[in-house]
This record gives C-alpha cells, structure tokens and sequence, in this order.
C-alpha cells in the first residue's frame, strides 16, 4: 500500500486561500510528489475562504504535466467545504480544456493579453485561466 502525502493546507497556507502566490506555494510544494507517482491528500481542515486564483495556481497548473486521469488518482481533496469544490470543478475542468487544446489555449491567451494590455487583466505570466 502506498503512503499518502497529507498536506494541511490551513498550516501550509492559512485559513484564506485566495491568492495566486498561495495557489503557487501549494503547487511546489505537490507537483514532485505527484511526478513521481506519489499520492497526495490535501485536507483542508479549518480553512474557511478558497478562491478560483488559489486553485488555478495550486491544482489547475498541475494538468499541464499530468493527465485528469492520472491526478484523479494521485491527489484526493478531504473537508473542502462546498463552495470551495464548486470552485475546484470549475478549475480542473477550464484547465482540462486550457492544456488539452492549443486552439483554446491561444485564443484564452490573446484574450488576457488585450486584457492586459488595456489595464483589465493580471500580472504578465500569470496563469491563463484568471
């Protein structure tokens, strides 16, 4: 049987889980283990705010180099409340489509670069799916 990796995201993050940095921690801090094939539990216990920023950052990213198939099977999610796995779903699957398709990833691309460029959108190299 294999050893899960049980991240508490409350002591890795904090209760609020929002921004694209915290998003970024998460995901150096899991994205080797989930290369090597270990499986990863991300609890989130006590956490009381997750915003779309903190899971394109910490989880959406990962698909760039795993398959949903092969994340679904490495990484389990426990006490997020509802709201926080509405807005994990809407994440994986905007990613899913984002790295599977690079006719959707260059149009999503040249959208957020008018963005911008007109003062509305993100930092540059910020993830695409903001």
């Amino acid at each position: 049987m294999n050893n899960v990796n049980t991240i508490f995201i409350k002591d890795l993050i904090g209760e609020n889980c929002i921004t694209i940095d915290d998003g970024q921690q998460l995901y150096d801090s899991i994205h080797s283990k989930l290369l090597a094939g270990e499986q990863v539990e991300l609890d989130f216990s006590g956490v009381e705010i997750c915003a779309s920023p903190f899971f394109n950052f910490g989880i959406g990213q990962l698909l760039k180099d795993l398959s949903a198939d092969r994340l679904n099977q490495l990484l389990t999610v426990s006490h997020l409340h509802a709201a926080g796995m509405k807005a994990l779903k809407v994440v994986i699957d905007n990613s899913k489509q984002y790295y599977s398709s690079e006719s959707v990833r260059q149009a999503i691309d040249a959208v957020l670069d008018r963005e911008v460029i007109n003062g509305r959108g993100t930092k540059a190299g910020a993830h695409p799916l903001l």
